[in-house]
């Protein structure tokens, strides 16, 4: 059996293993790292030759697998650093409760409105903030708005289904046209001008479909109590989202790697979040003083009545202390 062989059937157990991962209830990393290992290992210490493909002249050069991989290695961080960057951004907005202001657009009780506002929020979002992501935070919202358990379910397989048409057409919508977009093997216009029709396609026909079932039909029931909204959420959603659709114009505008706009951006959002929770901190401490100046104030007003020896009609200081604290 050949080395090349070896490789081949390494290569397929690893894969067999990333794609068994809930059957063996395993991390689908540990596969990986070990098949990633074990090629590598076999093709160093047997002093295997290593290729490069060249695409323009369609033939293989062979080149030292250190080179090989360090520029494998370079290629994997920019992915990861983009990556780590966007999530950074994503998890920032979900901490101030940004994806939660979403719930405002969805006013109405009819199912079949809300499945149409669901599918066209999961394709938009899913094209900046990729699908996976735009899923689990549009999934999240569904269980504030939706109680009966199928109707989930039914709702949550519409938000895959979007998702993924709307991460199709976008340089950042999914992992696989981000890694394509990193490399240079595609272009934001032309991806943007051959997908997007299909795209749309592939969203605007199963959501149709989906319609006319009766599981769509009628009103759902909104639930009872409603979660506090944080001030600064609506403002932080925006920051994020533009920081993340800054990234393709600053690749156009510098021809720098995207993961440098990337993290131009992560440092703007972080900028800008610092600058909203200190307008924040500086309204609580406005209020704070204030409220110290007014009770003073009703102090030194009930020691003055009382050295006078007359009534007051002023509310005493233990009165109005805790309405001052509690708008503080």
């Amino acid at each position: 059996m050949s080395l090349e062989v070896i490789i081949i059937i390494v290569f397929v157990l690893g894969y067999l293993g990333i794609a068994f991962e809930h059957s063996l209830k395993i991390d689908k990393l540990i596969p990986a790292l070990i098949m990633m290992a074990v090629m590598w290992g076999i093709i160093s210490y047997f002093d295997m030759t290593v290729f490069e493909i060249d695409t323009k002249n369609k033939d293989l050069i062979p080149y030292k697998l250190k080179s090989v991989m360090n520029y494998f290695l370079g290629h994997t961080a920019e992915i990861l650093i983009f990556l780590i960057g966007a999530m950074t951004i994503v998890e920032t907005v979900d901490f101030f409760n940004g994806f939660s202001t979403i719930k405002r657009l969805i006013k109405t009780k009819s199912k079949v409105r809300i499945l149409w506002i669901i599918c066209f929020l999961a394709f938009i979002l899913s094209a900046i903030i990729d699908n996976l992501t735009a899923t689990i935070v549009l999934i999240t919202i569904l269980q504030k708005l939706v109680q009966d358990r199928t109707l989930k379910l039914w709702y949550a397989g519409m938000i895959i289904v979007a998702a993924n048409a709307g991460g199709a057409w976008s340089p950042i919508g999914d992992i696989t046209t981000t890694m394509l977009w990193i490399g240079d093997k595609v272009t934001i216009p032309a991806l943007i001008l051959y997908l997007i029709i299909p795209s749309l396609v592939c969203m605007i026909i199963p959501t149709a479909l989906a319609s006319t079932y009766n599981i769509f039909k009628g009103e759902i029931i909104p639930p009872q109590k409603s979660e506090s909204e944080n001030p600064y959420g609506f403002k932080i959603l925006i920051i994020g989202l533009s920081s993340i659709v800054f990234v393709p114009v600053f690749k156009i505008i510098t021809d720098l790697p995207p993961y440098v706009g990337m993290m131009l951006s992560l440092a703007v959002a972080s900028l800008l979040r610092l600058l909203s929770v200190f307008e924040l901190l500086v309204e609580r401490v406005t209020l704070l003083i204030s409220g110290l100046l007014v009770s003073i104030r009703t102090n030194l007003d009930a020691l003055s009545v009382v050295a006078s020896g007359k009534a007051t009609s002023a509310l005493p200081y233990e009165s109005v202390a805790p309405v001052i604290w509690k708008g503080v």
